[in-house]
C-alpha cells in the first residue's frame, strides 16, 4: 500500500526512512488554521490538518502521514521566529530552564478500510545557560529561523546546549518515528 508523507520536513524524511519503509512525499500546501491553545491539541490539529489535506487528494487507498511540532515554555508556544530578534528572545527565555517539544502525528488510511488516529507527543528538554554571544552566533548561521523554538537538537545549539531530555529524541527532531512505526503496523495487518 502506498505510504505517504504529509511534510517537506527534510528531518521527518530522513527519520521515517531509518524505518525502511518506502514512501513518497507530498508536502501540505494549505493554510493553517489553530482553535486550540493547549499545544497537545494545537499539533494534534495541525497533524491532521495535514493529513486530511493530502488524503482529499488521492484516488486510490494510500496511508498518509502528517506530523506538526512546537515548542512551549509555560503557556506560550514559540513558532517559527519571525525575525533575528524573535530567535533571540526565544532562545534567550528557555536558556537553563526546561521547555517542552510536542509533535502531533495524525495517521490517514483512505479507501474501504478508512481510518484515522492522531495522537501527540511531549518531550522536556533542560538547556544549560547559553551565553548572549552564543546566542547571536548560532543566529547568525541562520540555522534557527525555520524551527519551531528557533532551534534544532541536531545543530551547534543542541550540541552545547542541552543538559538533558525527558521523553524522546525523535519527538524534538519532529517525528516520534518508534510510535508512529508501531501505529503502522497496525494499519498494515
Amino acid at each position: 500500500m502506498k505510504l505517504i508523507l504529509a511534510s517537506a520536513s527534510p528531518r521527518r524524511k530522513e527519520l521515517l526512512a531509518k524505518t525502511g519503509l518506502a514512501f513518497d512525499i507530498i508536502p501540505a500546501k494549505g493554510e493553517e488554521h489553530i482553535t486550540k491553545t493547549i499545544p497537545a491539541e494545537v499539533v494534534m490539529e495541525l497533524s491532521l490538518q495535514k493529513a486530511k489535506e493530502i488524503a482529499d487528494q488521492q484516488t486510490e487507498e494510500c496511508i498518509i502521514i502528517g506530523s506538526d511540532t512546537v515548542v512551549a515554555k509555560g503557556d506560550e508556544i514559540m513558532g517559527k521566529p519571525k525575525d533575528k530578534a524573535d530567535a533571540f528572545r526565544m532562545l534567550d527565555m528557555i536558556s537553563d530552564d526546561c521547555h517542552q517539544v510536542y509533535t502531533g502525528v495524525t495517521i490517514i488510511r483512505t479507501g474501504e478500510h478508512a481510518e484515522t488516529i492522531t495522537f501527540a507527543e511531549k518531550t522536556d528538554v533542560y538547556l544549560y545557560p547559553i551565553s548572549d554571544t552564543d546566542i547571536r552566533a548560532y543566529i547568525e548561521s541562520g540555522d534557527p529561523m525555520d524551527k519551531a523554538g528557533a532551534y534544532g537538537i541536531q545543530e551547534w545549539i543542541g550540541y552545547i546546549g542541552i543538559s538533558k531530555i525527558e521523553g524522546s529524541y525523535f519527538t524534538i527532531m519532529g517525528l516520534p518515528v518508534h510510535l508512529v512505526y508501531q501505529e503502522l503496523l497496525k494499519f498494515i495487518d
